[in-house]
This record gives C-alpha cells, sequence and structure tokens, in this order.
C-alpha cells in the first residue's frame, strides 16, 4: 500500500479507501460477519482510511467501524458525514443554509457521530450535500470550524453535490473546507477542469467517491442485470441507462486491452493518476473485494499513453441521480 497527504489535514491516508455505504445496506442485504471481515482485511492489507456516513444503514456502517476499531491497534483515519435536514437531495437554489444545517442539529448530529464511532473527536467530517446558494454565507461551514475548536472534529470537509460539483470550489479557495469528497471516474472527468487544480493549489485533500460509476466500470454488469428491490442502482440505471453505460465499457476494456489492467483496476489506477487525488474510496462489501480493490495499489502508474486514451471516454450524460 502507499501512502498520500489529505491535503492540509496532516494525515498520512492510503491511496485506497475503505468505502463503507455497502455495509451499512444500502446496496441490498448485507451480512454483518461479512462486513466485519471485509473491514479487518482491508485494514490488515494497509488501508488506513474509511469513509461513511449518518446515512449509511442510520448508523449502522458507523457502528460496525467503531466495533472493529476497538480491535485494532494501528492509527486508522475515519470520516463521516451529517446530512441536511429533510428536504430536497441536493438542496434547491431556494433552500436556506441555517433550515437544512442550523446549529443545533449539526452539534446534536456531531454527537451522534461521536457516539456511533466511539469516539471523542472525529478525524473529518463532511457535510453530505451543498448548494452554491450557500456559498456567500456558509453557516454551516462556521459551525464547523466552532466544533473544530472546541476539539470535536478534526478537519472539515464536505461532499460534492452530484449535479454541480463545481459549486465547492469557492469553497477551497476561501478555506472553508480542509477536505471534499468528489465524483471522479473515467466517464465523469469534468472535476479535472476546475476542482481538482484548485484544491492542488489550497492544499485540500480529495477523496474520490463513485469511481466505478456505481459498478459498471468493474465490468460485472451486462445490459441485463437486475438489482435487489430497494436498491438505489434500480433508478440510477433506469430505462436504457445501463444498456448504454455496458456498451461503453466494452470499449474501455477493449482500450485496456494487454495493459495488464483489468477494469477495475484500470478505474483505479485512472483516479489515482491525478496528483490532486489523496484517496480513493471504492465500496468494499467483502473480503474478495477488499483484496482486489488493495492489489491495484501494487500496481505500476498508469502509463501516460493509456491515460490520454481514457480521457476521451468522458462522457458527458447530465445528472442520473434523481428521478428517472
Amino acid at each position: 500500500m502507499r501512502y498520500r497527504k489529505l491535503g492540509k489535514t496532516g494525515f498520512e491516508v492510503s491511496e485506497i479507501g475503505f468505502g463503507a455505504w455497502a455495509i451499512g445496506g444500502g446496496w441490498g442485504p448485507q451480512d454483518e460477519t461479512a462486513s466485519l471481515d471485509a473491514l479487518h482485511r482491508a485494514l490488515d492489507l494497509g488501508v488506513n482510511f474509511i469513509d461513511t456516513a449518518a446515512g449509511y444503514g442510520d448508523g449502522r456502517s458507523e457502528r460496525l467501524i467503531a466495533q472493529v476499531l476497538k480491535e485494532r491497534r494501528e492509527r486508522i483515519y475515519v470520516a463521516t458525514k451529517t446530512p441536511p435536514l429533510p428536504g430536497h437531495w441536493p438542496p434547491s437554489p431556494y433552500c436556506i443554509a441555517e433550515e437544512r444545517y442550523p446549529e443545533k442539529y449539526l452539534r446534536d448530529n456531531v454527537e451522534e457521530r461521536l457516539r456511533n464511532l466511539n469516539t471523542d473527536c472525529l478525524d473529518v467530517l463532511q457535510l453530505h450535500t451543498w448548494t452554491r446558494a450557500w456559498n456567500r454565507n456558509p453557516k454551516p461551514l462556521e459551525v464547523l470550524r466552532k466544533l473544530q475548536a472546541e476539539g470535536k472534529l478534526r478537519a472539515v470537509g464536505v461532499s460534492t453535490p452530484e449535479q454541480d460539483q463545481d459549486s465547492v470550489v469557492d469553497l477551497m479557495r476561501q478555506g472553508w473546507v480542509d477536505t471534499v469528497q468528489v465524483i471522479y471516474n473515467i466517464f465523469e472527468q469534468e472535476p479535472a477542469a476546475e476542482l481538482l487544480p484548485v484544491a492542488q493549489e489550497t492544499n485540500v485533500g480529495i477523496i474520490v467517491r463513485v469511481v466505478f460509476d456505481e459498478g459498471v466500470l468493474t465490468g460485472k454488469y451486462t445490459k441485463d442485470s437486475t438489482f435487489p428491490e430497494g436498491d438505489f442502482r434500480n433508478n440510477y440505471f433506469a430505462g436504457d441507462r445501463l444498456e448504454r453505460a455496458v456498451q461503453r465499457v466494452e470499449k474501455i476494456r477493449a482500450e485496456i486491452a494487454g495493459s495488464g489492467y483489468d477494469l477495475p483496476q484500470a478505474a483505479l489506477k485512472f483516479a489515482l493518476a491525478h496528483p490532486a487525488t489523496s484517496s480513493v474510496i471504492p465500496g468494499i462489501r467483502s473480503i474478495q473485494q477488499a483484496e482486489a480493490n488493495v492489489a491495484a495499489a501494487e500496481l505500476p502508474d498508469m502509463p501516460d499513453d493509456l491515460l490520454l486514451k481514457l480521457r476521451g471516454h468522458a462522457w458527458r450524460r447530465a445528472f442520473w441521480y434523481g428521478g428517472k
């Protein structure tokens, strides 16, 4: 495993982190023993960065992580997230920051995160979504800075709204955030235009999520793949979306033939190739997934010629998360 600086936090985090959404049950039924085994195996292999959230199984993911960390001796960094109060997701331009993230709610939620993770100080607390409508007066981030000064958290972050990731660029330039969690993958390359360069300029740590584009970039789906009832992928890949995505993945498969990478490895190495990236957090729910994702970190860096080819697979398909 190789390690990188998480921006100005001072943390040295593993290039491959542990995305803990699935162990909360958001990707269908998940066996608790399998989750614990996956966490332990990832940590055994050198992973020292875990990303979770309040919403991942209503705290279940956090509690499982706390259970594992109680049994470990090494320093493990955990980033978690606080969601806004119920309303539009992502927040609309008309949402009021103090209504979606009021101070009392943030304080209470942070205390819940501390209890679930069985700690007295969070490594990274991220707001789970944002809108650029709040950039002129980012009151919720003022509250998080207060909590940081009070010793409740070590670093302040934000997870980008899916449809407007550049909305957080001003926050980076103005020093409001220490980390940003962003969607960046072979299909979604827009962050390379501004967000990632600004992160380098401002020394903001970048946590890359959705590196496999909700699984399709692993090459394991076909146009006829189905997902469990209640699985968010039924909506994400609604209509002809899955078939279109699979067709594009097959073109990428042909592109990487002979490179020494399989599809998941190519997806991970593509995201790691950008110098702004601190850690990539693929979802992990089994020992096998832990081993496969960590193995990618041991492979040689992606050569420039292949990187250039994969840049040609950027797909400006608009916003697939909300509605059909």
